[in-house]
Order: C-alpha cells, then structure tokens, then sequence
C-alpha cells in the first residue's frame, strides 16, 4: 500500500481550519483529490497560478472591506433607533404579557426598512417590565450596534390584581404580621 503524500492546493473558497481564498496550502494528496478539489473548494497549485492566487486574495479582501463597510453602516442606522411600544401593565410597573424579541426585531425591520434576522439581536429575556431598555444588535463579526426600546404603560398603570384578602393570605403564609394588627395589641 502506498502512503498518502503531500499536495499543494491553492484555495478558491475559506476553508475552516485550512485557509482563506488564495491561500495556498500543503495537504494530503487523499484530502485534495477527494474533498478539496471535487467540491470546487481548491485546485491543484502550479507554479503558474500564484498570480492567480494574489488575484483570489485581492478580491476575497476588497469583497470582505465591501461587507465591513455596508455592516457599520447598517450599525450606525441602528446605534439611531429608539422603538416604543405600549403595554398593559399594573402599579409596580410590571407588564401583563411581555415584549418578545419577534416583536423588537418586526419593529426594527419596519423603521429600517429591510428584513433583520431575530437570531442577532442579544436579547437574555423577554422584556417584561416598563422603562427604557438597552438593546444589543450582532450585525456582523466585530460589529455590533446598541439601539434602546421604550416599553410604556397602554393607558396608564391598573391596579395590580391582588385583593385586599389575598395579600393578607399571602402575608400570613410568610409569617408577615399585619402593621395594623400589631398596633392594637
């Protein structure tokens, strides 16, 4: 049986844990023929192809400083946006429902008027409470944007649902005393 040798290859596509496009690289001559290659990822490198290897880096680099730029662009627009949104909510300022990252990220799309992924945005919960919220938005590797979201009460504050019985029951099972109570004894 015959060892595999080695091969050199020059990229045409990145390769994770290989190389970047233009890169040419040392594998086994196995890799090469039956992965690299086959799958258009790499061709076999000759000495004539280090030009076109330069050519393959240069254009990878202006294509990878294209997306850069329209990412930081799309980041400043984003770093701008202040989204409100109204809630049902009680007296300690504690929203009924919540506001979800599909909520934040359909109204994020709406202002900048083109679709956002939902997976980007750095969201640990959903938003449950009113006031004004700091939102982290992945737009692309090394760049992030910061945008907030105000959450208002719809109609003002209600009274939170708690009857008068059920928060002396509720004290009574926590071992509260009643302030009232204990001033009469």
């Amino acid at each position: 049986m015959e060892a595999d040798t080695d091969m050199q290859v020059l990229l045409k596509q990145d390769v994770e844990g290989l190389g970047r496009v233009g890169d040419i690289r040392k594998v086994k001559d196995g890799y090469a023929r039956n992965f690299l290659i086959p799958r258009g990822l790499a061709m076999p490198a000759t000495t004539g192809l280090r030009k076109q290897a330069d050519q393959l880096q240069q254009a990878a680099e202006r294509r990878r400083n294209r997306e850069l730029a329209t990412a930081r662009a799309l980041a400043a627009r984003i770093n701008n946006i202040t989204l409100h949104f109204s809630a049902r909510a009680g007296e300690s300022g504690r929203l009924y429902g919540s506001i979800t990252s599909a909520m934040i990220t359909d109204a994020l799309s709406e202002q900048l008027g083109q679709e956002v992924d939902r997976r980007h945005l750095r969201l640990d919960h959903t938003l449950r409470d009113l006031g004004e919220h700091d939102i982290t938005f992945h737009v692309a590797s090394g760049v992030d944007a910061t945008f907030k979201v105000v959450v208002e009460a719809e109609g003002g504050l209600e009274k939170d649902e708690l009857t008068e019985k059920e928060l002396e029951a509720a004290a009574e099972e926590q071992g509260v005393v009643n302030p009232d109570e204990a001033d009469e004894e």
